[in-house]
């Protein structure tokens, strides 16, 4: 949470007007909202919502060819998969904590890529 609504909550708190908070109901609304705070221009891409395939990520974000970084927002169980895909060269659900940030990267090296796992950040770090 933004440490501006933090001070709106703990105000409307202290004056005992406790509304219901009220979230998103779709996974996909609530990883808009997660790219909206970055304050940056970012594109959505409809294949990629809930449930999607570790090949369409991989695909949207132009893996491993891309010359740009991308960032991907989404939810569990598709996160794990892809970034098991990516470590292990297996799908496998791995555990992604909500809120947390992994920076992978590809690099060519002599006979083929490696995949390069930079950082993992959980969200009291980020």
């Amino acid at each position: 949470m933004l440490g501006r609504q933090r001070r709106h909550l703990a105000r409307r708190r202290r004056h005992g007007r406790r509304r219901p908070h009220r979230r998103p109901d779709r996974p996909a609304d609530r990883a808009q909202q997660t790219a909206l705070a970055l304050q940056r221009k970012f594109k959505t891409v409809a294949e990629l919502g809930p449930g999607a395939s570790v090949s369409a990520v991989l695909a949207a974000a132009n893996w491993p060819e891309s010359r740009e970084p991308v960032l991907i927002v989404g939810h569990q169980p598709t996160l794990g998969a892809v970034a098991s895909f990516l470590l292990s060269g297996e799908e496998a659900y791995w555990s992604v904590r909500k809120g947390a940030v992994w920076w992978l990267s590809n690099r060519a090296k002599e006979g083929g890529a490696a995949v390069v796992l930079k950082v993992v950040q959980g969200p009291d770090f980020v």
